[in-house]
């Protein structure tokens, strides 16, 4: 049962680490009535590197407290609300609930573990507004894979399309909704953006493949792809999900930099095409989100690969850039009234789940 129409902001942090998303929606957490201002907020060279240092030690992720990490994500965040508000001409007080996803550090669902930088108090008594985060914990401790989050919203954007429809997002990881009719489906296709990104910037210190123009210009290494994609990820059922150092980068290592990053390419939109073997049934359109869109080496492959219309979201009206954000938005509105975050069918959880930890400031905004 929908709860009241609320205005909520969204923020998300994705696997690729290169900013700060956030996004305005009008929701009763079922429809969604109106989408508003949305923007993007690049992370510092500092909190960006601090962030992939931890990344990349699942020791440190796990067990130390990371207090002045998490608080600088938390900032950052703040400021990313604050300039979106003033931007967007919205009082504070008009906002009914924050929720912010923050930062992925280490995803282990096998051991009912999942970390995200960024504290939901200071970010509430930052704002003066209420504030939502630490989605994915209950979904995880009940037996979940705590991702991915964001098919509830696919559905409510796409309740008027045609299906079976896929909603690919390729962030970091890349994740696939497929919606049918009474009945969603979901889960971690393989790597996205993340391993180019860093094959990338080890070499020539850029933060990723504008257009996939490296990649275009390099010839795909095929032992390295079938090496790859021979890890059993990829033939087992889902539900499952992945890290973002889940696939070894030293499967590459040798290779020239635009071999390399053709080959990454190449097992990207390879991952994308095994997953149809868990579908029910083939879509007929994929809708692309996430930064990956905008690869036009990976964005041909798929086509190539799928045999479908592989659109950008935006072909349908959507926001690619606003996508994720917004679906937190739409999440904590859905937390508010207790409603599921996640699905048997989305995270492979034993049943409907809800989730959030609502925090409220001491004064509220005025």
């Amino acid at each position: 049962m929908p709860g009241a129409r609320r205005t909520a902001i969204g923020l998300m942090s994705g696997t690729s680490m290169d900013g700060i998303d956030v996004a305005v929606i009008e929701t009763d957490g079922e429809t969604v009535f109106a989408r508003g201002a949305a923007s993007t907020t690049p992370y510092t060279d500092d909190v960006r590197n601090a962030l992939l240092a931890v990344a990349r030690d699942p020791a440190r992720a796990e067990h130390e407290a990371l207090a002045d990490l998490s608080a600088a994500v938390t900032d950052l965040n703040a400021a990313a609300v604050r300039r979106l508000l003033h931007e967007a001409g919205l009082a504070p007080e008009a906002i009914d609930v924050v929720g912010m996803h923050g930062q992925t550090v280490l995803h282990r669902p096998e051991r009912r573990f999942t970390r995200q930088l960024g504290d939901g108090a200071r970010l509430a008594a930052t704002l003066g507004i209420p504030c939502v985060n630490d989605f994915r914990s209950a979904d995880v401790a009940a037996g979940g894979q705590g991702a991915p989050f964001a098919p509830l919203y696919h559905a409510a954007l796409a309740k008027d399309l045609p299906r079976p429809l896929a909603v690919l997002n390729l962030g970091g990881v890349g994740n696939v909704t497929v919606i049918e009719d009474g009945a969603i489906t979901a889960f971690d296709t393989g790597p996205a953006s993340a391993m180019i990104d860093d094959w990338v910037q080890r070499h020539t210190g850029a933060r990723y493949d504008e257009d996939g123009r490296i990649a275009a210009s390099g010839i795909v290494v095929r032992d390295r792809l079938d090496a790859l994609m021979a890890n059993p990820y990829f033939d087992a059922p889902p539900p499952k999900s992945l890290d973002r150092n889940d696939f070894p980068m030293a499967a590459v290592d040798g290779l020239s930099l635009a071999d390399g990053a053709a080959t990454l390419a190449a097992f990207t939109v390879a991952s994308v095409a095994a997953s149809r073997r868990h579908f029910a049934a083939a879509p007929g359109r994929w809708l692309v989100t996430g930064g990956g869109r905008h690869n036009g080496t990976l964005m041909s492959g798929l086509r190539r690969a799928l045999g479908v219309p592989v659109d950008p979201v935006e072909a349908v009206g959507w926001d690619g850039d606003a996508l994720e954000a917004q679906a937190f938005a739409f999440l904590a509105v859905r937390s508010l009234d207790r409603l599921p975050l996640s699905l048997p069918s989305t995270t492979g959880v034993p049943r409907p789940m809800t989730g959030g930890v609502l925090h409220r400031p001491l004064t509220r905004a005025a």
